[in-house]
């Protein structure tokens, strides 16, 4: 079992920024991706940003390219998700995911998933 917990989240305004954290535990294997999503009320779920094991593979949502930013730091079992320029239709609950070895943008083939972190970005 792997256990993530994510942390970072709140109410910013437009243009503001967030740095989400997403914390692992447990089980881990040594090569995993971990990808970003997000769920705004009444819609699905969509992938926002994704980061492989050595962190020299990233890929990032159309809607939060060159605003958003992901990193690990394996020694720390942690992602990040640096968030700026934010936009009030970035709000949303973000989850992260993790699944082994490469990175796809659909969340039923992520194994693991967090409990989520609420970002509201006022106008």
């Amino acid at each position: 079992q792997v256990q993530l917990v994510e942390s970072g989240g709140g109410l910013v305004q437009a243009g503001g920024s967030l740095r989400l954290s997403c914390a692992a535990s447990g089980r881990t294997s040594n090569n995993y991706v971990v990808a970003w999503f997000r769920q705004a009320p009444g819609k699905e779920r969509e992938f926002v940003a994704a980061i492989n094991w050595s962190g020299t593979i990233t890929y990032y949502a159309d809607s939060v390219k060159g605003r958003f930013t992901i990193s690990r730091d394996n020694a720390k079992s942690t992602v990040y998700l640096q968030m700026s320029s934010l936009k009030p239709e970035d709000t949303a609950q973000y989850y992260c995911a993790t699944r082994p070895l490469t990175i796809v943008t659909t969340t039923v083939l992520y194994d693991y998933w967090g409990q989520g972190t609420q970002v509201t970005v006022s106008s």
